[in-house]
């Protein structure tokens, strides 16, 4: 059991009761809190009621699909900034886009390597646990960023990002005028070595500019390289 784990409160949600218990294992014997639901129907008012700082998501299920549920999760102000991993057994990459266009922060294929989802567990509250205190509110011509309040402006009107969208700005607004690659993005960002798709910081920087707006013009793609904030335009 890891000390730093303990706290941690990680909600499954899978119609296969055996998805469930074997997750709830593994995660248990890492010290987390683990609350588990077969009934789709009832993952919203366990989320709200247990507060988890994760949720494990299933995408393929009756009555409710994950998709839904992580939109539905999104679009309620007191939950939606709780980092979700979609697990599924659509592995296309159409189906994993629309999986981190519904607002997932990973994406694991079934059939799924515990150790590896484990792994993605940490790494996911790692980066949710990181402290910001060296920044507080960054700055770049329209595009306000407010790290504490974890808000982010655009010519003075709020706009909603997902915990990795948000980090990503933070990023790039931190390294203003630097060069970062997918690479160094999954490493900062992910906390992720170059083991999983860079597909995964292009979709999510398309859904970024998209979110800017007018200003997503400071968002420069460095063809065959990656992304950089510009400095002027």
């Amino acid at each position: 059991m890891i000390d730093s784990e303990q706290a941690h409160k990680i909600l499954v949600v899978d119609d296969e009761i055996d998805v469930t218990e074997l997750i709830g294992y593994h995660l248990r014997q890492r010290g987390y809190d683990v609350r588990s639901v077969n009934d789709p129907r009832h993952a919203l008012d366990t989320t709200r009621s247990f507060a988890p700082d994760l949720i494990i998501l299933d995408v393929m299920m009756p009555e409710l699909s994950g998709l839904q549920v992580c939109r539905m999760i999104r679009s309620d102000s007191s939950i939606k900034s709780i980092p979700i991993i979609f697990l599924s057994a659509k592995t296309e990459e159409g189906d994993r886009i629309d999986g981190f266009e519904s607002g997932a922060d990973d994406y694991v294929c079934k059939p799924f390597s515990p150790k590896e989802l484990m792994l993605r567990v940490l790494a996911i509250l790692k980066r949710a646990g990181e402290g910001d205190e060296e920044y507080n509110i960054l700055e770049v011509d329209g595009i306000l960023l407010d790290v504490e309040h974890h808000k982010v402006v655009v010519n003075q009107s709020s706009i909603e990002l997902t915990a990795t969208e948000f980090r990503l700005l933070k990023l790039l607004m931190q390294e203003q005028g630097k060069v970062q690659t997918r690479e160094m993005l999954l490493q900062k960002v992910w906390n992720y070595q170059s083991d999983i798709e860079t597909r995964t910081v292009d979709t999510h920087m398309r859904r970024l500019r998209e979110k800017l707006g007018g200003e997503a013009s400071w968002l420069e793609t460095v063809r065959g390289v990656g992304y950089r904030m510009v400095e002027s335009r």
